[in-house]
Parts: structure tokens; sequence; C-alpha cells
């Protein structure tokens, strides 16, 4: 037995009673546990305390009739469209807000005024033109007309990214009214500007890849919670947006491909009568087939045709639409069963990332459409798409990504598992929040922490050991330690966000995780995380909604779980800070005195240790004549006074007793100190001598008393060598230093190298095709 500090305990033959103070269980507070009502809205007929629709929840329709047309030359797009509203709700409505979401690049936009900037030594001049905010670029929304469905103009006033548009006659509850609207923009070259869409020049083949979002006037949210959800679009908080259907027609060159949200309605009209055959065959095909080969995306770069075409998509049910088109386009697809509906997966790319897209992209797609509709809802929808356009964005049906390879077709394993990452995000987020449609402009962790959850899992699935970057608990332990002055809650406003990443992807995520892991386990978390994609598939819920319907459906008290994590910037740090053997005293002389003796001897006196290394000589040791009796006097010595005492105590008390006192248990009297303030259950693995070892998990339950120490006796039938906490890394725990007990060193490296340069080193793949092309 290692430990120093122990101590025993003299076993009675009754029970002892104790009280607990009754006024400690009435008046204390303790605000960790506190429940979360104070901070929750109070539920309604819309909105109810199990988390779930109410029966008189409602939300608004927009349908949309879009004719657009893209103008190469330009880089710009002309459109015209017909919203019909319904208004859904029980108020009578005035006025109705629009989303001009293009205004965020105008030339006053409020994105570019409060933009944080500095100037350093060496600038280039894209990030002079940053900090200018691209002066001569001409970018926003340019509305022409806005009228009813008459065609008469109706008033209407643009406040920066959001135009509100006053009605003819006031919008009853249940009725509908019609707006058309005709605009034009011209679309940002993204790869400087950055930005969510735009186009792509590649000046090799001297052709552009479009990618087409935000571009049209789109409804905003107008709700039971917020009323108009009108917050300015300024890049970062995306986007609140109601359902509807779509019509839309897009006019490009007659030698683009369109990818698009929604289903194709014209295809005999703008695909060749051999694409079109590759088309059929690819809805039954196990494998991808490309419909646009590589040759014919080349062909086309090459030989530019003149004329237009325009493309016919049709939408159900989503909440918004977009495009992408270019020449440059190869085009693969294949059928997917979803619960025995028939999907497509597709995917578009550029030749530029044909070594890892038309490898990994739309088995990618159907692998996230799979395992995503296991953990929330069968995917609803016809297709989902994803596109390679260097970047990562999601909308319905359809989402953006990157993953190019060099241009001898090999790349690095950052860039494909990064690439798969992306697509499956992307995809991932028809789930979070194209279905399960949260507000994200005031709430980013709702689809972005939700959906890399999701992502996680999906990963998983993917093949083992996948280089999981957001999820693992440990993953997340460099931010929380981190200088609390740069973090903020997950409950924070999307514009308002530090550490975007972290805060918004990971560490919901990470909390996920720990909660389905370690806090409820799968079943619970499983079961209620379905309720509540089913709940909320096609509704606009709330934080309340997904905090109430996570405990609804599973039974368990999460209120600590939320407020800890979500709302406070408090970090897991539990130390292990004594442990304590405390010993049954079997009153056997033959037993105790043994431990008397040792425990009396285990720390030698420093100037006994002294003397005897000088070989000092007492006065006694010359003289042995002046030994007495206690000179070899032994307190512990077993006799057989002693030996009768212990029978005669044995023969007092019951058998009940008597077996615990022989039944060789050991007891540890173990406490914890909560150093960092985030509660969570205990997970103590017991390391025994004999080498075995055993976990035993203690709910977050036992502080719930508020004390920053908490102390529980542990019994155990062997002797413990070392306990460890969190011994899987599973609470994310900042300091596993003070995990340990008895503390063990942590080790670091360093290394001695000589300071040397680099240029550009071959990714592993390249390396080993130059190796076998050299014959070694």
């Amino acid at each position: 037995m290692r430990f120093k500090t122990f101590y025993r305990l003299a076993m009675a033959v009754c029970l002892i009673g104790f009280q607990v103070n009754s006024y400690a269980q009435e008046n204390y507070n303790n605000s960790k546990f506190k429940q979360l009502d104070e901070k929750l809205p109070t539920p309604n007929t819309y909105r109810t305390g199990s988390g779930a629709p109410g029966h008189q929840y409602w939300q608004q329709k927009a349908d949309y009739v879009i004719n657009v047309e893209l103008d190469e030359d330009t880089q710009s797009i002309k459109g015209k469209e017909t919203i019909t509203y319904t208004n859904n709700s029980p108020d009578q409505l005035t006025y109705l807000w629009v989303q001009l979401d293009q205004n965020m690049r105008a030339k006053d936009s409020d994105t570019y005024k409060i933009s944080q900037s500095t100037m350093k030594e060496k600038m280039s001049p894209a990030q002079i033109a940053r900090i200018e905010g691209y002066p001569e670029y001409d970018g926003g929304h340019k509305i022409l007309s806005v009228k009813d469905a008459s065609g008469k103009a109706l008033k209407y006033t643009i406040n920066k990214t959001m135009m509100r548009v006053e009605l003819s006659r006031p919008l009853a509850s249940k009725k509908r009214t019609s707006l058309q609207i005709e605009w034009t923009n011209n679309i940002n070259d993204r790869l400087l500007m950055g930005g969510r869409g735009g186009f792509e020049y590649f000046e090799e083949d001297g052709n552009h890849l479009f990618t087409l979002t935000q571009w049209f006037p789109r409804m905003a949210v107008y709700d039971d919670v917020n009323g108009w959800q009108h917050k300015q679009f300024l890049g970062r908080g995306e986007f609140a947006l109601p359902f509807g259907d779509y019509k839309v027609s897009i006019t490009v060159p007659s030698d683009h491909i369109v990818a698009s949200t929604g289903e194709l309605q014209n295809p005999s009209s703008v695909l060749s009568s051999t694409q079109l055959k590759r088309w059929n065959q690819s809805k039954t095909a196990d494998k991808p087939v490309q419909i646009v080969t590589k040759e014919e995306a080349i062909e086309k770069e090459q030989n530019k045709k003149n004329g237009k075409k325009t493309w016919v998509y049709h939408a159900k049910n989503v909440r918004d639409f977009a495009w992408g088109s270019s020449r440059k386009y190869i085009w693969d697809a294949m059928g997917v069963d979803i619960e025995g509906k028939k999907v497509m997966a597709m995917s578009y790319f550029p030749k530029e990332a044909y070594g890892l897209y038309a490898k990994y992209s739309t088995e990618a797609v159907a692998h996230t459409l799979e395992v995503y509709s296991k953990y929330t809802i069968p995917y609803p929808y016809p297709v989902a798409i994803s596109v390679e356009a260097s970047n990562g964005m999601e909308y319905p049906m359809i989402c953006f990504n990157y993953g190019r390879t060099e241009k001898d077709g090999t790349y690095s394993e950052r860039i494909k598992y990064g690439m798969l990452g992306v697509i499956i995000h992307e995809v991932g987020h028809n789930f979070f929040p194209m279905i399960i449609n949260s507000d994200e402009r005031q709430w980013t962790w709702m689809d972005e922490g939700l959906n890399t959850f999701v992502q996680f899992l999906a990963e998983q699935e993917w093949e083992p050991n996948y280089p999981h970057r957001r999820g693992p608990a440990a993953k997340i332990v460099p931010y929380m330690k981190g200088d609390k002055s740069n973090i903020v809650p997950i409950m924070t406003n999307s514009e308002s966000i530090k550490q975007f990443g972290n805060n918004a992807y990971g560490k919901p995520a990470t909390a996920l995780n720990i909660l389905r892991e370690t806090v409820m386990g799968r079943e619970l978390f499983d079961y209620a995380f379905k309720e509540y994609a089913r709940r909320w598939a096609f509704k606009h819920p709330q934080p309340a909604d997904f905090f109430r319907t996570m405990e609804d459906a599973s039974g368990v008290d999460l209120d600590w779980f939320w407020r800890g994590w979500f709302y406070t910037t408090d970090h897991v740090d539990i130390s292990i800070e004594g442990v304590k053997q405390v010993d049954i005293d079997t009153k056997n002389p033959e037993v105790e005195y043994p431990k008397l003796i040792a425990q009396r001897d285990a720390v030698p006196n420093i100037t006994d240790q002294h003397n005897k290394e000088e070989k000092l000589q007492t006065r006694v040791e010359r003289r042995p004549y002046l030994n007495d009796f206690y000179n070899t006097y032994e307190e512990y010595e077993v006799t057989a006074e002693a030996k009768g005492n212990f029978e005669r105590y044995t023969s007092s008390i019951g058998d009940e007793e008597s077996a615990l006192i022989s039944s060789g248990k050991f007891y540890y009297e173990m406490s914890f100190k909560n150093v960092g303030g985030l509660v969570m259950p205990l997970i103590i693995q017991f390391n025994y001598t004999d080498g075995t070892s055993e976990v035993r998990r203690i709910p977050a339950e036992i502080w719930k008393m508020g004390d920053e120490v908490v102390t529980k006796v542990f019994v155990t039938s062997k002797e413990v060598n070392d306990f460890v906490l969190d011994p899987f890394l599973e609470t994310a725990d900042t300091d596993t230093y003070n995990n340990n007990f008895p503390r063990k060193e942590e080790m670091s490296r360093f290394e001695v190298y000589k300071r040397q340069k680099y240029g550009s080193r071959p990714n592993p793949m390249q390396k080993a095709q130059k190796a076998k092309a050299n014959g070694q």
C-alpha cells in the first residue's frame, strides 16, 4: 500500500445515526444545479414545456417563382421573382421584411465599417483591399421594382441588408399576398473578396465557376418568438428563412452545366442524349456514374459555345435555393436507398478536383445521408449534391465544398480528410438547419454545433481510426483552458462570438458527445436526439425547445449541464485532492500490531539517519549496564493478555459484525475538488496491486450541494495501488496531472536540432509515385 495518509476506523457493534441540518435542505441554493426556468422562456400554446411544438404552433410560408439569367462576361445576374406569402400567424401584418443579403457587399456596408483592422509592415494588395472594403466593386442588390400581384408599385424602404415592403392593404391572418421584385447584382470575386458565393476565374483555361448564394431577395422569418427576425446580415451570422416551394428558371451559357437545389424539370432540353442515358443509368447504379465526363468538360473548356440554355428546377418545402454554373463541371451520380425511398446523390467538380472527387465525393454524400437519417429523420428530399468550389457552405439539397489535388493528381492526407470532413459537414447541414430549421442569425451553435456532432458520428462510420478534428472531449481542452477574456458562452449571438470555430462548432459538438457517451448513455441520448429532430423537422426550433426535448424524451434532468456548458465559460478541472485508507480495526493483535509498528516506523528521523551514517555510539551503547526494562519494551508485543482480550471481544459481537470484520475489504475515503467550476460526473479507475483494474462512475449530482470539495468512501475487495480520474479522457478535463493519486509526473519532450530552410516538400503520395517512377 503506497498511500501515506490513512487512518483507522474502530468497528462498533451498533449503527450510528446522524441528522442533516434542516435549514441547509430548505434554504440552500446551488447555482450550478439550479433549474433553468429563469433563463428559458415560459411555455405557451406555441411551444410547450416538454420542448414540443404546441397545439397552436404556426409558421409562415413563402413560395417563389423566379426567372434569372447569368451573364458570364460581366459576372452579373438579373432576375425577376414572384413571392407568394401566406400569413399563418394570428396577427395582421401591414408590412413585410425582405432580406437583401448582397447589400453586405455594398460600398456603404456596415460589414466593412465595423471590421477591425491593423497595419503591418508588409501588406499585399488583397489585404489593403480588404481594409478599404473593395471600393471599386459595385456590390449589393440593385432593386429595379417592387409591385403587388396586379402590377401596382409598392412603397419600400431599404435599411442596409433589409427591405421593408409596405402592403397596399393589411394582410389578415390565414390570408396570402404576392410581391413581384425585379433586381440585378454583380457577382463578387470569391477568391479575392471571400464569402459564401461568387465566382472563381481559372486563368489557365479562361473559364469561370459560379456559385450563386444569397442571390435573390428572400423573405425574413416572422415567428412567435421574435416577431420579425430582421437582424442585419454582417457576414457571420447566417440566415433565418421560412419554408416554401420554388419554381426557378436559370438561363446560362449553352455549354454550362447547372447544379441546383431541387429536381431538374427539363433534362431532355439541356442534356445530350448520351448524358440523358447516363443520368437514367445512375438512378439504379451501386457506384457513381459519370453523366458528364472529364474529357467532355475539358473539351468544353477549350471550345466555348455561343447561345443560351434555360435549366428549370422545382423544389418543395425548402427554406432557400442555391445553384452553381460552369462549363468546367464534371458530373456524377448514383441512387441511394433511404428507408425505401430513392435519393440521388450527386457531385459536380472541375478537373482540378478529379483525383479526389471522382472517387470520394458522391460516396461521401451517400454515406452522410445514410448516417444522418439513422440519427435524425429519413432524408426527405429527392437529391443531395456536393459541388467542389474551393470553399464550404450549405443550402437545401446542395452544398459547396473544397478538395483539389496537386497537378499530378496526388494529394496530402490533410486535404483528403479535410475534403471528406467538409462534404459530410455541408451535406449534413441539410438536416441542421435546412430541415430542423433553427435561427442561424441568432444561434449559430444550433446548426453548426449539432451538425458537427452528427458529422463526428458519420466520420466514425466512414473508416476505423478516422482523424477527427472535432468531437472527442480531449480535442476541446486547449480552448476550454484558454484565456477567459477570449472566450464567451455558447449562448452568445452569432456576431459577438469570439473564437467562432471552437465556440459554435467544437464546444457544442463535444458537449453533445459527452452527453451521449458519459452523462446519458447512447440509448437515452439517441432516442431523445431523434425525437428532437422528429418534432422540429420543417419547423423553427429555439434553444429551449432543444434543451427541453432532450430532458423530456430521456427522463434525465440536464439543467446543470446546459447551464455549465452553454451559459458559462467555466471549464472542467476536477482534482483528486486526497485519499485516505480507512482500515477496520479487527482488534486481533496478530493482525493489527504489525500495522501499527509499520505506521510508527514508516518515516525515519533524519537526525537518526545521519547519526547512523556517522556511526555515532551512544552512552548507553558504550555502557550496557545503563539498560533497563524500557530499553527492550515493545508496546505492540503480541502477549497472552492481548490474545485473551481479542477472544473476549469476538465472543461479544454478533455474526454480522464478525463477518464484516473478517471480510478483508478495503475502505478508501477520496476527496475531489472542483477547480474549474464546471461540474461533471466522476469516472474513477481503481488500479489494484494485483495488476487488475476497475472503473466506477459517480453521477454529476454528487456536486448538488454546491460544495467545492466532495468526499466519498469506496469499498473494494482488493488493495488499491493508485487511482486515476477520467481515465478515458471523456470529460474534457483540462489538467490531467491532478487526476492521478498518487501524483504522476507528466512527461514532455524537447528536440535538439539545427535550424534548416525547407522548400515545398511533396506529399507522401507524390513522394511514393516519384520513387516508383525512379525504380526505387
